[in-house]
């Protein structure tokens, strides 16, 4: 997940802390130029894919796209076994891999190198989702190996952007990606984060590991602002789940890039996950 910084500064020094969400909707993002190294065979394949090129950036030995989603070379390779599909109106989606195994608890786990407000925003996320009822529930340890495990890693701000964390899709086997990456640079969350914030970000994220896109896939402009950028199918699809009506929503927990506060679940992410979990 993602937000814009340019726009935030801006809006701050309005000293109007109720503009900073909708200047960050309103405003046109800098163009960005990939400079990180990314070879042009790659960038080719990710375009092939339907991933928009700009600001690829390597990361953690994986590819960074779109803001928050990690592909690895597999990824790269691998052929979607979904229609492609293309919209004017929002809907929801998963990738062709969801969770198996159900009923299932899924384990988080925070690294200890991160402070207490990420500790309580991953508690705030897996009460939301808890709160749900659904076959796929969710328990925080403290030891041993847990099926996701949420560290940090520190990026500063990058054409306009900044990631604030990352995760990937569910495995072909049925489990889900076992790692969120949280942004500590003081630019995502600030010197005193925000729990709600944090945990809305990790709600997100946690999204994508039990299998998720955005839920403006077909547009990212609805959330991020500038021209319109189909996702694609990426590899891992794009399948619509029944009973998701259509029509723009700017309130659901995976659009792909962030309003900036607390996001949660909006009714049709609700039956988006009845119907999977």
């Amino acid at each position: 997940m993602r937000k814009h910084t340019l726009t935030a500064l801006v809006c701050l020094l309005a000293g109007a802390a109720v503009c900073i969400v909708s200047c960050k909707k309103d405003t046109t993002p800098s163009a960005s130029v990939n400079q990180s190294g990314v070879s042009q065979a790659t960038l080719d394949k990710i375009s092939a894919l339907g991933f928009s090129t700009a600001d690829v950036r390597k990361f953690d030995g994986k590819y960074l796209v779109e803001g928050d989603i990690l592909l690895s070379d597999a990824d790269l390779n691998t052929k979607a076994n979904s229609p492609f599909l293309t919209t004017a109106k929002e809907e929801q989606y998963r990738t062709n891999y969801v969770v198996t195994g159900l009923p299932r608890q899924i384990t988080v786990r925070v690294a200890s190198s991160l402070g207490s407000a990420f500790v309580a925003g991953t508690d705030t996320a897996i009460a939301r989702y808890n709160r749900l009822g659904l076959t796929l529930t969710f328990r925080r340890i403290t030891s041993g190996t847990a099926n996701i495990t949420i560290s940090g890693f520190n990026q500063g701000p990058s054409g306009g952007f900044i990631t604030l964390g990352s995760a990937g899709f569910p495995t072909s086997s049925g489990n889900p990606y076992n790692s969120i990456l949280m942004n500590t640079n003081s630019a995502a969350y600030g010197s005193n984060p925000n729990v709600l914030y944090v945990g809305s970000v990790i709600q997100h994220e946690i999204g994508h590991c039990i299998g998720f896109r955005h839920t403006d896939y077909f547009n990212r402009a609805l959330s991020c602002g500038g021209s319109a950028s189909n996702e694609g199918s990426a590899g891992v699809g794009a399948i619509l789940i029944p009973g998701t009506p259509s029509g723009n929503s700017a309130n659901s927990w995976m659009l792909a890039c962030s309003n900036g506060g607390n996001r949660t679940f909006n009714a049709n992410d609700i039956v988006a996950l009845n119907y999977l979990y």
